[in-house]
């Protein structure tokens, strides 16, 4: 270390004090496997007439954290040698698949990892490795997929996000179907995610049932959007389920009808009917819209809550701490928040399995 700040010894690179340094332990290591392979020292006289020796060794060059290394890898006469340090076939050491995940969890494209590791540890590897790397979790997201879940959950998040991916010729809108439950504990979990065509009330309903095939018994209150049928879909599966329509989703959808120079009056107006102490006050508030001068020139807007009100309505028969949790699918929406980011930097997906 000493050298490297009087003599200006590079730490990394060729020639550099880490390659080295891993270079003479990797070989020093492999040595002393061997060595109890053959089972004497090198030079012992025992080792005479044992029926195997050393043989020389195998030029080998690996990737490395801290760059390509080439190796001198010992081997016996009868190759029956193996190094479980430095494994036979193996092209990469120590931490780069690890690394090379960690990036594209990130969001970082592979070509974008390509450029990564040859910039700072200088290991140059080809698209189609990285590519391999990568694709070599697909058991595991597999696996998590089809995972067993718990019995029961008192509150469940189901939303969808648009990506895109490529179909033939084209990139086409799809949309990634989430589940996000949250246990007895209060720790939220996303509890899978399905790419289909578009949203849909028919295949929730399949989403709900494939949740109940893994273990969900019963859900106490289901979140979601008002997307038509979605409720019939969920009570479909969990009949005694309650099913929340989003109140978000809700006033969005009564302000599509409403002049922008309108929107800060007439907000001002559905808030006393979502803050409202229970379902009378709330109908109250409701009613005091409609006869309002907004409410005249807005009818739309009123038939929007009076047609989602029977969804609308459940959480007002909890206190406020529960109700910043069910009213709105906010908390699937912060999930949404990052995802997105990671999608914005991929553009568009090659298929449904790497979305």
């Amino acid at each position: 270390m000493s050298r490297v700040d009087e003599d200006g010894v590079s730490l990394t690179g060729v020639g550099g004090f880490l390659p080295e340094l891993v270079k003479a332990v990797l070989e020093r290591g492999m040595d002393a496997e061997l060595t109890s392979h053959l089972g004497y020292e090198r030079g012992d006289r025992g080792g005479r007439g044992s029926g195997n020796s050393r043989n020389g060794s195998t030029p080998k060059t690996i990737g490395t954290e801290v760059g390509d290394i080439g190796l001198d890898q010992p081997r016996d006469r009868n190759s029956t040698f193996a190094s479980a340090l430095v494994p036979k076939g193996i092209r990469r050491l120590g931490g780069l698949e690890e690394m090379i995940i960690s990036l594209y969890a990130g969001g970082m494209t592979i070509r974008d990892i390509q450029h990564h590791l040859a910039a700072t540890l200088g290991t140059e590897l080809s698209h189609e490795t990285i590519s391999n790397v990568t694709e070599a979790v697909a058991e595991e997201v597999t696996a998590w997929q089809s995972r067993p879940l718990e019995a029961f959950y008192p509150v469940v998040y189901l939303d969808a996000l648009v990506v895109k991916i490529r179909d033939g010729a084209h990139v086409a809108n799809r949309a990634a179907h989430i589940a996000v439950g949250v246990d007895l504990d209060g720790i939220k979990h996303v509890l899978g995610i399905w790419i289909q065509a578009s949203e849909g009330a028919k295949f929730w309903a399949s989403v709900c049932s494939q949740l109940a095939n893994r273990g969900v018994q019963d859900v106490l209150i289901v979140c979601c959007d008002g997307l038509t049928g979605f409720p019939e879909a969920v009570e479909a599966t969990w009949s005694q389920a309650t099913v929340q329509t989003c109140v978000v989703h809700l006033i969005r959808a009564s302000m599509r009808f409403v002049s922008y120079g309108d929107r800060k009056a007439v907000a001002a107006l559905l808030r006393p009917i979502y803050t409202a102490a229970d379902e009378d006050a709330a109908l109250t508030a409701l009613g005091t819209f409609a006869d309002s001068k907004l409410g005249r020139k807005y009818p739309a807007a009123i038939n929007t809550w009076e047609n989602a009100w029977e969804r609308f309505i459940p959480f007002l028969a909890f206190g406020p701490a529960l109700r910043k949790v069910i009213y709105t699918t906010n908390s699937i929406e912060s999930l949404n928040y990052q995802l997105r980011k990671i999608i914005k930097n991929r553009g568009h997906f090659p298929n449904d399995a790497a979305a």
